[in-house]
Formats: structure tokens, sequence, C-alpha cells
């Protein structure tokens, strides 16, 4: 048992200095993020938000909206209709550059602003570490090893020491010497946000390893449920993509369209529930159509396998979102006690190294 142990504590002791530096980086990355919402729209008035702020006429954002595609949809790739912060229509072009339109009068706004580029480029920093290609393996590997040993290893040295005194576990002793102290900041931190950690960390993998998660997800699927209503909605007339732009879905808000790249593919349409909604559960739907109009892919909450519609919540649950404000702040908190951990257990890792090379030998 005590070879165990002792292998645990190497275990947690190489781990969090190795992917436990990456979970800090990600950590940081993700709480910043967290707030882009809120300081997209606060650094870029003029381009994400219309004045007198009121709910919106549907049919005539769907009319702008179809209108901008006809007028631009030579050098369009995608539009995106308002959502989260972003009140305005924003149209990305061919060339890469994107530009911002007024909702309802279809008035140009401007062109994307560097503070919006710079939440792009941190997302991607956040998924990918700045690495093509790989990247994103690196992170989710790192995410990975974290959430199944780094924390779960933590927890174990934690109970085995504290079992018996759960109180003192929780216990910081503020006048304690420096390695007293790192220790005490270390095993609270590290007790406290155990879950939001561990839910953050399993959420945050499934963007690189979805497929697998889907695959264990499955033995949540009713078998009585139907896979899909796909082959229901084929069974109908073909309808232009100039039908989904004018007429709004009954049951979900337009959120993008992407248009085709070439005559062999077609218009891809991007749907939420409600797209100023940031709590709660994830909808969404999401429709494939070929140049004829004809159905050739549809996803919908509604009709989708429990798995897809788990999965769906991930990505809430892994910012907060579906907890609301509290929820949001409380990741933003998590997402800081990676780099913190990660400091104190360096710091308790060379100050026994320090005391151990001045020990005496015999």
């Amino acid at each position: 048992m005590i070879n165990f142990n002792r292998f645990i504590r190497n275990l947690h002791l190489w781990l969090g200095l190795s992917c436990g530096l990456i979970a800090s980086i990600s950590g940081l990355t993700g709480s910043l993020y967290i707030w882009q919402p809120e300081l997209s729209a606060l650094l870029n008035p003029e381009l994400l938000t219309i004045e007198p702020i009121k709910p919106f006429d549907e049919n005539s954002l769907y009319k702008t909206a179809y209108n901008l595609v006809e007028q631009h949809k030579d050098s369009l790739s995608k539009i995106n209709l308002p959502y989260r912060e972003q009140k305005t229509i924003s149209l990305e072009y061919t060339n890469g550059e994107t530009y911002y339109y007024h909702p309802i009068s279809g008035s140009l706004l401007g062109i994307k602003s560097s503070s919006i580029k710079f939440f792009e480029n941190l997302l991607n920093f956040h998924r990918t570490l700045g690495i093509p290609k790989i990247g994103k393996y690196i992170t989710g590997s790192s995410t990975l090893l974290f959430f199944l040993l780094l924390l779960s290893s933590g927890a174990y040295l934690w109970w085995k020491t504290y079992r018996t005194n759960l109180i003192k576990g929780f216990n910081i002793k503020w006048t304690a010497k420096k390695r007293k102290l790192n220790y005490d900041i270390h095993k609270v931190l590290g007790a406290s946000f155990f879950i939001p950690l561990m839910a953050i960390a399993f959420t945050g993998t499934y963007f690189t390893y979805n497929t697998y998660y889907k695959t264990a997800l499955s033995i949540f699927d009713d078998s009585a449920q139907p896979k899909s209503v796909q082959n229901e909605l084929k069974i109908g007339s073909p309808i232009s993509h100039k039908e989904y732009l004018l007429n709004p879905d009954k049951d979900y808000d337009l959120r993008t369209v992407i248009l085709p790249k070439n005559k062999q593919e077609g218009y891809h349409f991007r749907y939420i529930q409600d797209r100023f909604l940031m709590e709660g559960l994830r909808k969404t739907k999401e429709l494939k159509i070929d140049q004829k109009g004809s159905i050739t892919s549809l996803t919908d909450f509604q009709t989708d396998p429990n798995r897809n519609r788990i999965a769906a919540q991930f990505y809430p649950v892994h910012i907060g979102e579906i907890g609301g404000l509290w929820g949001r702040i409380l990741v933003f908190i998590a997402g800081l006690i990676p780099i913190t951990l990660f400091i104190t257990g360096l710091k308790l890792y060379l100050l026994k190294t320090k005391r151990r090379l001045k020990a005496p030998r015999d």
C-alpha cells in the first residue's frame, strides 16, 4: 500500500508539472473568453448593437438577410444573423473579410474590428495553443489526463489524508511557513473546485474526441425514439434556399447560413431555439439542402437521439451558460484555479528539492 501511495504521489507530481501547465493555459484563456459577449459589445457598440434596443421583427430580419445574401452571394461564404451579444448581421466573404450590417435597414455598419479578431484568436489559442493540425490533440489529451488522472490522484491523496477530519482538509493556516502555506492553498483549492474542474475538463475533452464521446453516450439512446425526421421531410417537394431565408422556422431562430462553395454543394442552415437566451439547455437544428432544394442532412434537438441531445449540452456546461450568469462566474473562477494549483505545486516541489539538496549526506 505504501508503494501504491508513493506511485500516486509521483503520478500527481509529474502530471501536474506537465499537463497541468497546459491546463493552466487553457484555464486562463477560457476564463477570459467567458466574458467575450459583454466585452465585444462594450468595445464595438457601432458594430454589434443597435438603437433603440428592442425585440426584432423576425420577418423584417429575415427579409434583410435574404436581400443581403442576394446582393453579395457571388463573393459571400457565410451570413450570421443576430446571436448572443451581436444584435446585427455579419457577412463573411470569400476573401476572409467580415462586414456588419443593420438587421432591419441593411445599411453597412463597418468591418470586423481588432478586438473581435482578438477574441477569435484567443478562442483558437484556447483550443489549439496556436499549433496547426496537432494543437487540438495536445490540449485535448492534456485535458483528458487532467480529468482522468491528475484531479483523481489529487482527490485520492486528499481523501487518504483528511477522511477522518474533513474540516481540516479545507483549512488554510495563513500564518504558516512558506511550504505549509503553499500546501494548504493547494489542497483547499483542489478539493473545493474538484467537481467544477472535473465538469469543465470532461466537457472540454469532448471537442477533440467527440466521436468517441457520442459512441459512449449511445447507451442512453431510446430504441423506440425515431433516429431522424430527415426521411419524412424528403418526401415533400424541394424547397429553395429563398424560402428558408424569408420564412422563419416555427420552433427555432435562424443563426447562420453557409453558402455553397461550388455548384456541387448546397446551402447549410444553422438554427438556435432562442438567439439571445444565455442559460438553460442548448437546443439547435441544422439543415442542409442541395442546389435543387432537397434536404440532404437534418439534425433537430426535438427528434435527435439522446446521445446528440446530451452532447449538445457540453458547450453550455463547459462555459457555464447552462447556469446563467452565476454558472459563468463559477466557470470563470474555476478557470483560474489550475494556474494556482500549478504554481503552488511547483513551489512545493522546488522547496522540497531545495531542502533535500541541503540535507547532510552520510
